[in-house]
């Protein structure tokens, strides 16, 4: 085959290697094997001539200088040598030799030399020659070895399963999709509102299928009444989830949790009572390795089974919080990605970890915003990839968080709704404080240039840092009926009555989602800079463009949600006349 260019011919070669992983093993084996015999013989027979011809060469080069006689004696002859017929005849013939009669001599003192030198050259020409055909025999013996028994030598079945799945990102799996919700004690929506299943029973659900594994990755463990040092009724929830967990490694369940280092004593409690229960749990010292924390937040159960979303290990989170997570069942292919991302935190909690640079191949995927995961959720065709942050976090082929929001941002057509805790343009924890624009430009660009909808819906609670206010009305000034710069900003407050402010770090919309026309994101990351550049988090990011089966799209669901809560009692606009932390009262 003659390729028209070295690019045709690496794609030719590509293509090939593609085609040999999709063989059984043991026809990989086979044909590796053969491979490799024929090309050593090949080798061992090339090798045999060009010994014999400089066997020979060397030889004639012993020839001394002799005197050439008269007559028919074939002494007197010089000799040549066809070499370029020996490397075409098998090593074992015998030198043919043509004989030249010689020019008389004319007298005594004349001398005839054997053209040694002709054979001098010839010898240094063929030793080049077999030198460089013994180097590229080797180099592609070497390369050979690299591509074929190596991989074999150092692979499982199921990384070559995986592997040969991950060819054109499509998966088999009907994967079932679950919008959950955990709505705060006292928050009551009007009659005939969107509800979703509560996080707290879905946590229940997860647990009681659990048949081999559990992997939390979390940010902190208060799951009592203790560890708060509250006397709360609405604890119960959180207390009845730590009692599951414990049980688990007694029903012969692997129970591992990833966590941040625990800031006191109080959230010691949870986790030393589960490695006492057999439990493995490993501190993962975040500030150390990137200068953030281990902020996210989600379970793999059996590798097949996923929860992510804003809930923390909290019993708050389940009753005093206002959360939202997503849930998916019977989803190898995507639960198993997401096993990528907590073995990358459990690697990190090993005694003198380092975060390697770059991450062994084994945490790579394939699946990102370029090549997302084709795969069933409810019935109807998805593209689904998961998403993290930090960058230094990322193995190859991961989607970085901000990469993720922006493009999904960039790619809107109509509308971008956004309900996150905490909306700072600036690196928050950072010292000295810095401006960091990267996700406020892409939404002023997409108002300005696309007049796409954006909508801002921010939580104010009594942790609220009052210098968010003023970044927020910038983004709000933009809306302008003449010029149709479409962009709204809310806050939304969560009632509190005098014993539920009692509760520390309660009654808050601690909600981390966007929706667009096209894709629905749920994250764990806060939207100020440090949470994409220092802190570990992840988010799950779904395409449904339509359904065919009737079921409404994850899209669908997460704009009802949105709109829900936008349109409910519990929002304030920012021109109202209540200013700053009043801003966050419900009257």
């Amino acid at each position: 085959m003659v390729f028209p260019n070295p690019m045709a011919a690496g794609k030719c070669w590509r293509t090939g290697v593609r085609i040999f992983l999709l063989w059984p093993p043991r026809l990989q084996w086979t044909m590796t094997y053969l491979s490799l015999f024929l090309m050593i013989r090949q080798a061992t027979t090339i090798t045999g001539r060009a010994i014999s011809v400089l066997h020979f060469l060397s030889k004639q080069l012993e020839v001394s200088p002799r005197r050439a006689t008269s007559g028919n004696d074939h002494s007197s002859g010089s000799f040549v040598v066809p070499l370029n017929s020996w490397l075409k005849a098998p090593a074992t013939m015998k030198p043919t030799i043509t004989y030249k009669q010689l020019k008389k001599v004319e007298g005594p003192d004349e001398v005839i030399l054997v053209p040694a030198s002709e054979n001098a050259f010839a010898l240094t020409r063929y030793s080049c020659t077999v030198a460089i055909t013994l180097v590229l025999t080797f180099a592609l013996y070497v390369m050979m070895c690299q591509l074929m028994i190596l991989p074999s030598l150092f692979s499982s079945t199921v990384e070559q399963t995986e592997m040969v799945r991950n060819q054109n990102n499509t998966c088999s799996d009907s994967c079932e999709f679950v919008l959950v919700e955990s709505i705060p004690e006292g928050l009551v929506y009007t009659e005939n509102s969107t509800v979703n299943p509560s996080i707290y029973q879905t946590w229940l659900n997860l647990l009681g299928t659990a048949k081999s594994s559990v992997d939390i990755a979390s940010f902190y463990w208060t799951l009592t009444n203790n560890d708060t040092r509250t006397t709360s009724p609405t604890a119960d929830e959180g207390e009845h989830i730590l009692k599951e967990l414990l049980n688990l490694p007694q029903r012969g369940i692997t129970l591992r949790i990833a966590v941040d280092p625990p800031n006191s004593p109080a959230r010691m409690n949870d986790l030393s009572a589960l490695k006492k229960a057999g439990a493995d749990v490993r501190i993962v010292p975040m500030k150390n390795l990137t200068g953030g924390v281990l902020h996210t937040k989600f379970w793999v159960v059996d590798q097949q089974h996923l929860y992510i979303g804003s809930a923390n290990m909290d019993w708050r989170s389940l009753t005093q919080v206002k959360e939202l997570g997503a849930a998916v069942y019977n989803c190898s292919c995507m639960v198993q990605d997401l096993l990528k991302l907590f073995e990358a935190y459990w690697s990190l909690g090993a005694p003198g970890a380092t975060v390697p640079s770059p991450w062994p191949s084994n945490y790579s995927t394939t699946y990102n915003k370029d090549t997302p995961l084709e795969v069933e959720l409810n019935g109807t065709n998805s593209d689904v990839y998961l998403s993290s942050a930090p960058p230094a976090l990322c193995a190859e082929g991961r989607t970085k968080d901000l990469q993720s929001i922006l493009s999904i941002i960039d790619d809107a057509r109509h509308f971008v709704y956004i309900s996150v805790m905490d909306y700072m343009p600036t690196m928050e924890f950072s010292y000295p404080k810095r401006y960091w624009p990267d996700i406020d430009n892409h939404l002023r660009k997409a108002v300005y240039e696309r007049h796409i909808h954006v909508k801002l819906l921010i939580s104010c609670w009594h942790s609220t840092d009052p210098s968010m206010f003023p970044f927020l009305r910038s983004l709000d000034y933009l809306k302008d009926n003449k010029s149709h710069y479409n962009i709204h900003v809310k806050l939304f407050v969560v009632p509190v009555s005098a014993e539920q402010a009692k509760i520390p770090y309660g009654r808050v919309n601690h909600n981390k989602y966007m929706v667009t026309d096209k894709v629905a994101y749920i994250g764990t990351s806060n939207w100020s800079g440090d949470y994409f550049l220092r802190t570990a988090g992840s988010a799950l990011v779904v395409n449904q463009t339509s359904s065919a089966t009737g079921e409404v799209t994850v899209q669908q669901q997460l704009k009802e949600v949105f709109e829900r809560d936008w349109y409910s009692n519990y929002t304030r606009t920012l021109d109202s006349p209540n200013t700053g932390q009043d801003k966050c009262k419900i009257q």
